[in-house]
């Protein structure tokens, strides 16, 4: 008999959303709630989150876009049955389902072009680089396991409509490769934005939106984005992001 694995409850306030989510395994950070904003979702029908995790995406795009039907891709038995248990407290099992797959196998359960809007918080690091953390959930949200960047914006590619598109939030140090991965795949980066920890600061991760076709070099790149103003509070913009209003 396993062990029931430590959970902690927390509170997403402005989208009224209570979450579990390991104690110690991996836990999502602020780079998710940025990019469901960045999103700006609001009309759409069907959305796809690509590697879920405990749900946190697909429960927030749930709520911005009141009408859409929400796909929760999970590889891992674990986050995928956490992502369930969030759904059903968050009264939103019927809006939100979770699906436990790999997204190399995406097109064995979902047809080609179904969805208006695929987001993803993909692995920052290369399988191999950077150091390794021993606990085994955080380490698949940090490095690239069975899928690379590739993978997942090919599988996002395979979902999205030709009027849909495709939010991702990826690190700095790949842009090149990222931008590269993408005109290949005739994807298009329509958005770009930079986001900084404290002004002054290097940029920790980017936002970026992609569609399908359009001409390549049509990047509307965005003021950055800084999350505190001081090291240690968050600017109005985050706060809002976080809060509302």
């Amino acid at each position: 008999m396993t062990d029931t694995p430590s959970l902690t409850n927390d509170e997403l306030k402005r989208f009224g959303l209570l979450l579990q989510q390991p104690k110690d395994g991996y836990r999502f950070t602020l780079d998710p709630l940025l990019l469901c904003d960045f999103t700006k979702a609001n009309d759409e029908q069907a959305v796809a989150d690509l590697g879920s995790g405990c749900g946190v995406m697909a429960l927030i795009l749930a709520r911005m876009a009141v009408s859409a039907q929400v796909i929760a891709l999970e590889k891992e038995a674990p986050m995928a049955a956490l992502a369930t248990q969030n759904a059903r407290l968050n009264g939103l099992e019927e809006r939100v389902r979770v699906l436990q797959e790999d997204l190399l196998h995406i097109r064995t359960h979902l047809p080609v072009s179904c969805c208006d809007l695929v987001v993803s918080n993909p692995p920052y690091r290369k399988q191999g680089r950077g150091r390794l953390n021993p606990h085994p959930g955080r380490m698949a949200g940090r490095h690239e396991t069975t899928a690379s960047l590739a993978d997942f914006l090919a599988a996002a590619k395979y979902l999205v409509k030709p009027t849909g598109r495709i939010c991702t939030v990826y690190h700095p140090s790949r842009l090149p490769e990222f931008m590269a991965t993408a005109g290949a795949l005739k994807l298009s980066v329509r958005r770009l934005r930079m986001v900084h920890g404290t002004p002054g600061a290097d940029a920790k991760v980017f936002l970026a939106e992609l569609t399908k076709g359009g001409r390549i070099g049509d990047t509307q790149v965005l003021p950055p984005l800084v999350v505190r103003s001081d090291g240690e509070n968050y600017t109005d913009e985050v706060r809002s992001i976080l809060l509302g209003g």
